[in-house]
């Protein structure tokens, strides 16, 4: 349901919403945080980057920031920036949805929990739900780091 892209994505959003105060992160940097291929992060930024949800600076400096608070960009907008458009209609014949058959009926209802829960949850709560206070650590289940990691300022050369 989720793909692989998407789960690297909300990981690289979550590590950017927490890290760039004052700058834009490489995706190098950000897959070495990750434990992630820096040339896959790389083509997860593209995506985000062209659904704007991520903003991309080039230069020596260059990376990528977030493009809109992050109590603005929601769950959907990830996975449909990843994935596309969440469809819920199977029916084959195009019928209108007043005479579809029980299947068809429980596919949109399906479809419209998906896209209520994934409305609802934002890049904001994410972050603020991700760790407690900085000496206690992240869920490993799914973020993997702590909220400021000290090998930041060393994977970006110390800046």
């Amino acid at each position: 349901m989720i793909s692989k892209t998407t789960i690297s994505a909300v990981r690289a959003l979550i590590f950017v919403a927490q890290n760039t105060k004052d700058r834009a992160l490489s995706p190098r940097l950000i897959g070495e945080a990750l434990g992630e291929s820096p040339t896959y992060l790389a083509k997860v930024a593209r995506h985000l980057v062209r659904a704007g949800i991520l903003k991309a600076e080039k230069g020596v400096k260059g990376g990528v920031r977030l493009g809109r608070p992050a109590d603005s960009i929601t769950l959907l907008a990830v996975v449909e920036a990843c994935q596309g458009t969440i469809l819920g209609s199977y029916c084959q014949t195009g019928c209108t949805p007043e005479f579809v058959c029980a299947y068809h009926q429980a596919a949109v209802e399906l479809q419209e929990a998906i896209i209520g829960v994934l409305s609802r949850w934002t890049l904001d709560e994410l972050v603020q739900r991700s760790h407690g206070s900085e000496e206690t650590v992240t869920f490993p289940c799914f973020i993997g780091i702590k909220p400021a990691m000290p090998q930041v300022a060393l994977l970006a050369g110390g800046r």
